[in-house]
């Protein structure tokens, strides 16, 4: 009760006018991103962060939970229309969706798109408001060990589960902890890795990573590959469905909203294995017509992996709210912002800042309604956006990056430094390293060694402190679990004689 009561507060900030004039600028950013190929609510929120200097905490992650959740929309809407999904998370959606589209049934693939993302967002934001006070309790006994555990854990997880290759992953999370560790170091005062540099004796700026390797990083990729015929869009009318659709629905809907709510809160978890799961529970069921369609168009093969696909993303918030732990790009992102305002998301967050939370919880609700108004009726709208020259488009981000980053401390060198990282960024994604594992390294890794000089401090420098503590030693048994996934998922193709499961490609 409890809680309902603080959500019942936290409507009453959401729904004031500025508040919900920041929900709504959110909810469209974020389905005009999703609905860009390449374009991930993870950019957006990175590019954004310079408001963090002007705008209140609550309004601006009330936007920043509307550009996450409207990405998840928007992303189906490429994928259905163009077989090119806007965010990783969409992939299987392309799978059925597309075809539907070839068939003339574009404007149905939309609807079951939209509304299964609606339901999913609904249940999942409501399990958020259970779960998080939960995990927030359990939270409260974390000692230094713990939390120098559990970094271990979302290094692990996102470095071997998020990308490729293991190797990859964590030569990514090398590269991100090198950038965390420039500065002074704030125990013995010695400047690391500055160069002899003034300006980096505060360190870089997460602001600047985070633009320089997502946005700098991601329009030169572009650049590199940029085709000049315009793309072949698949024409669509006004998103509607029909008593059967309704029928072979709603139940894909509540069986991808119990699988992606569970992943989504999982370290390294994300949206791609519950997509890919939800699309083979799906073809396994099917009986009849929905048998035949499957490989043609099945609305069954978009309902669930879309549905899966947003309840994800508010699984995803829980360990980011409860516990400080990023488990995807945009929630590393998200993250640096709570930085930039001085806020440490964990147990206090809720005890000191419940305005803040629940105002933001209680905006998912509202920005979900948001969503489902503007993505029904707007569906041809969002299908002209794809006709955008990319040249235009990407040299507007870099401006636009390059603008946000001068105006923290106008200062010529914070320019050379996010240029210099997006050349970084631009190489990683040439050479398969995934960009979530360096952004969440630079954001955690000095919380990781903070944590392990107290841990050791009060060990008297005895390190078998580390794994004294029950909860340290299962968060080290999960990470070394981690590492290995990535081998029993290849062994279990070899045996099967299938495709790997996906990995997250949300940079």
């Amino acid at each position: 009760m409890e809680s309902l009561q603080l959500l019942l507060d936290g409507f009453g900030s959401a729904l004031t006018p500025v508040n919900l004039l920041y929900a709504l600028v959110g909810v469209t950013l974020g389905t005009l991103v999703g609905v860009l190929p390449g374009i991930g609510p993870a950019m957006t929120v990175a590019l954004l962060l310079p408001i963090t200097f002007t705008v209140p905490p609550a309004s601006a992650f009330i936007m920043f939970a509307g550009i996450y959740y409207g990405g998840m929309y928007g992303g189906s809407t490429t994928s259905i229309l163009l077989n090119t999904p806007g965010e990783s998370s969409s992939m299987i959606t392309a799978l059925e969706g597309n075809k539907m589209a070839r068939r003339g049934r574009a404007a149905q693939a939309l609807a079951t798109a939209a509304i299964g993302s609606f339901v999913a967002g609904t249940i999942a934001t409501a399990l958020l408001v259970f779960a998080a006070p939960a995990v927030v309790s359990f939270a409260i006994s974390f000692g230094p060990e713990d939390y120098f555990a559990l970094a271990i854990l979302a290094f692990t997880a996102v470095s071997s589960v998020l990308s490729r290759s293991v190797v990859r992953g964590l030569a990514s999370l090398g590269l991100g902890l090198m950038i965390g560790l420039v500065g002074i170091d704030q125990q013995t005062g010695q400047a690391r890795l500055t160069l002899g540099i003034a300006q980096l004796l505060d360190g870089i700026d997460v602001v600047i990573v985070a633009v320089g390797l997502f946005a700098v990083g991601e329009a030169l990729y572009v650049a590199s590959r940029l085709r000049h015929a315009p793309p072949e869009v698949v024409p669509v009318g006004r998103a509607w469905m029909g008593r059967a659709d309704w029928g072979r629905s709603w139940r894909p809907w509540l069986r991808g909203t119990a699988l992606g709510f569970p992943f989504g809160a999982l370290p390294g978890g994300g949206a791609e294995i519950p997509t890919f799961l939800s699309y083979a529970a799906e073809k396994r069921l099917a009986r009849g017509v929905a048998r035949e369609e499957y490989g043609k168009g099945a609305i069954e093969g978009v309902a669930g992996p879309e549905a899966a696909n947003n309840a994800s993303a508010a699984g995803t918030l829980v360990p980011l709210l409860t516990l400080g732990l990023p488990t995807s790009a945009t929630a590393a992102i998200m993250l640096a912002a709570f930085q930039q305002y001085g806020l440490q998301p964990g147990p206090q967050l809720f005890d000191h800042n419940p305005a803040l939370v629940w105002g933001m919880i209680a905006s998912l609700f509202i920005g979900n309604t948001m969503l489902l108004v503007l993505n029904l009726p707007l569906a041809p709208v969002w299908a002209k956006l794809l006709r955008i020259p990319r040249p235009y488009l990407y040299a507007g981000i870099v401006l636009f990056a390059a603008l946000g980053v001068y105006a923290l401390n106008a200062s010529a060198v914070d320019l050379v430094v996010l240029y210099l990282l997006g050349v970084l960024g631009f190489a990683m994604r040439r050479f398969g390293l995934p960009v979530a594992p360096a952004v969440i390294g630079m954001i955690l890794g000095p919380m990781a060694e903070i944590q392990l000089r107290r841990a050791l401090a009060i060990g008297a420098g005895d390190v078998s402190v580390l794994v004294r503590s029950p909860i340290a030693v299962v968060l080290l048994v999960l990470s070394a679990l981690a590492l290995l996934t990535p081998l029993f998922r290849m062994l279990l193709a070899r045996r099967t004689g299938g495709p790997p499961l996906p990995v997250s490609r949300e940079d």
